[in-house]
């Protein structure tokens, strides 16, 4: 798995796809085109994710859940409170996954 898929599921990736895809039907781009818009978008969010981001956040509440399996934790936390530079917010219920960064560029 390579660091731009985590970014893929979320709304910027799932938008971009979207947006590619309908240029593509509509003939505004040309196929070969939108993948080379991916590759190089995939590129520009690694360096970023990787060299850019710098921020905190400390993550309080009740443990629910946790389990490990195939290199990955999942955490399910109850009345979790999120804390950075800027503020703090509350969430009833999250869950994180999380995995060993050294695995993703296997």
């Amino acid at each position: 798995m390579a660091t731009f898929e985590l970014y893929r599921s979320s709304t910027i990736g799932v938008c971009l796809s979207q947006t590619l895809d309908e240029m593509v039907s509509k003939q505004i781009l040309s196929p070969d085109l939108a993948i080379r818009v991916i590759v190089e978008f995939d590129k520009s969010i690694t360096e970023a994710l990787e060299t850019r981001v710098k921020g905190h956040v400390s993550v309080k509440g009740h443990l629910h859940t946790y389990r490990f399996c195939d290199n990955v934790w999942t955490f399910i936390i109850r009345d979790a409170l999120f804390t950075n530079e800027v503020g703090r917010e509350t969430v009833g219920r999250v869950k994180i996954v999380a995995c060993d960064s050294d695995l993703l560029t296997q």
